[in-house]
């Protein structure tokens, strides 16, 4: 929680001399994420509740202002799907939100509405070194054009173009493209999904759902299941539980989901560096990139990132940072509610 819990956010604000309340949300299908930052950009609230247990986004806005006091003066979210005009439908949730409701429910003139990765992208200029994990120097010197890719309950990918001054994001559905597999393992993986869908995207197999997709491809060639995992499997989240073991060192099932599942992450997140010429460096964000961070750092994600022919020598100069700011997409909303909003003040 922030420094104010149990305080009326407003009151607290004019202490500090603020007046502005920017309400930021990352809105996803598995968790929403509501907080409260002044124009400085200092956190001062954070809630986070299950998305799957309320009708709508209007809902989970409701009972966090009903939970803080605050009186908002300006507000942006960041959802995991596809905005067009104002509107969205969340991808892996039953949820349509629509900017015009929203501005209408907290009494503003307007409300912001981003895809999640372009949100994350706005978080971007404000990481400081401690906030990311560098798994490749690359030519930092050389700027241009920058990639991000983070894998979750679903795959979001987004471009941030150079203008010569400063990187402008750009939202994207690239995690939807079809998955495209490497060698004859891949290409049974895709035709075991195959049978239970219609299209195999990249989201499909690069994702937390998408990591039991490649348990359960593995399982059914052979691997072995011990019963407490299998009892594990059951009870918990598949994609945590599959993680964890593979990180403690067994079951080999788990280990070569795993291995396989940062191969395929770095693929594609070698595809989405070429399609942007990401040469001003590549971010690996989401909340499994972190979790897994020893496994990729083993290697296999690099070399599938760079393992693309005569483009190698050009992907090795590009920088690749993890982020470990789990907080990037509420503080990119935000950035650019303080700074966009602010323009139409």
């Amino acid at each position: 929680m922030g420094a104010f819990r149990g305080r009326p956010i407003r009151k607290a604000l004019c202490i500090l001399g603020k007046e502005v309340v920017i309400l930021a949300g990352d809105v996803g299908g598995t968790h929403s994420r509501l907080a409260l930052f002044d124009d400085g950009l200092r956190l001062l609230e954070e809630r986070t509740y299950p998305s799957a247990r309320h009708a709508g986004l209007g809902e989970v806005i409701a009972a966090f202002l009903a939970a803080t006091g605050a009186a908002v003066d300006r507000a942006c979210f960041g959802v995991a799907g596809p905005v067009r005009d104002g509107r969205s439908k969340i991808t892996n949730l039953p949820w349509r939100v629509d900017a015009g409701e929203l501005a209408r429910q907290l009494n503003l003139p307007s409300v912001a509405l981003l895809n999640d990765l372009e949100a994350t992208a706005h978080g971007i200029p404000a990481l400081t070194p401690s906030d990311t994990e560098v798994l490749n120097e690359g030519d930092p010197q050389r700027g241009g054009n920058a990639a991000l890719i983070a894998a979750g309950t679903g795959l979001g990918e987004a471009a941030l173009f150079w203008d010569g001054q400063e990187h402008h994001p750009c939202a994207t559905e690239g995690g939807h493209a079809g998955f495209a597999p490497r060698d004859a393992r891949e290409i049974a993986l895709l035709q075991h999904l195959l049978v239970q869908h219609r299209t195999v995207s990249w989201e499909r197999v690069v994702s937390g759902p998408g990591l039991h997709h490649i348990y359960l491809f593995l399982r059914a060639g052979g691997g072995e299941e011990p019963e407490w995992l299998a009892q594990e499997l059951r009870e918990g989240d598949p994609a945590a539980v599959i993680g964890r073991a593979a990180l403690a060192g067994g079951p080999p099932l788990c280990t070569e989901t795993v291995e396989l599942f940062v191969s395929l992450f770095g693929a594609e997140a070698g595809n989405l560096a070429l399609k942007i010429m990401a040469t001003g460096g590549v971010y690996v964000g989401g909340g499994i990139a972190p979790k897994l961070l020893p496994k990729i750092k083993e290697g296999g994600f690099l070399e599938s990132f760079f393992g693309k022919g005569r483009m190698r020598p050009l992907l090795e100069t590009m920088p690749v940072r993890l982020i470990l700011d789990e907080k990037i997409t509420l503080k990119g909303a935000a950035r650019y509610a303080s700074r966009r909003l602010s323009e139409s003040d």
